[in-house]
């Protein structure tokens, strides 16, 4: 069986492009990857505004995954310019395997579920390394970045 896991960023989205977007793709889950997600600077992905409009524009669900985030330590670093891009990558590949050691997660569990995080575009960002990294544990998983 394939199935296909999105991922998304909000920042440089307005409300329309970013619900249209995960709406247009069929999401039916949104598993929300931030450290803290309640920040002023989210908007309209603020834990509580996020779930409540997700719900009620389709129906979609929604989830807070913070174990699946970078430490803050690790973010810091690296917004900090402490950590290169490709030491970053390194250090929270590795916490991710030590956090997904053993867990049992298939494709099936992932079809049409979309990560989220605040970057614009999956290039420079912790939810394409997740992505990447969810791959290996359910195969026949497509990504697929909105």
């Amino acid at each position: 069986m394939s199935a296909t896991l999105f991922t998304i960023g909000f920042t440089g989205k307005n409300a329309r492009q970013f619900f249209g977007a995960l709406r247009l793709a069929g999401v039916r889950k949104v598993i929300d990857v931030r450290l803290k997600n309640v920040s002023q600077l989210a908007g309209f992905t603020k834990r509580d505004d996020l779930e409540y409009f997700l719900g009620q524009l389709w129906g979609c669900g929604y989830e807070h995954r913070p174990q699946w985030a970078p430490t803050q330590e690790i973010l810091e670093s690296y917004k900090k310019k402490a950590l290169s891009w490709k030491e970053y990558e390194r250090r929270y590949v590795a916490l991710l395997d030590e956090r997904l050691a053993g867990a049992k997660i298939t494709a099936k569990d992932l079809n049409k579920a979309c990560l989220l995080c605040s970057e614009p575009t999956p290039d420079k960002c912790h939810r394409r390394l997740l992505a990447e990294r969810l791959q290996t544990l359910a195969p026949g998983l497509e990504v697929k970045h909105l």
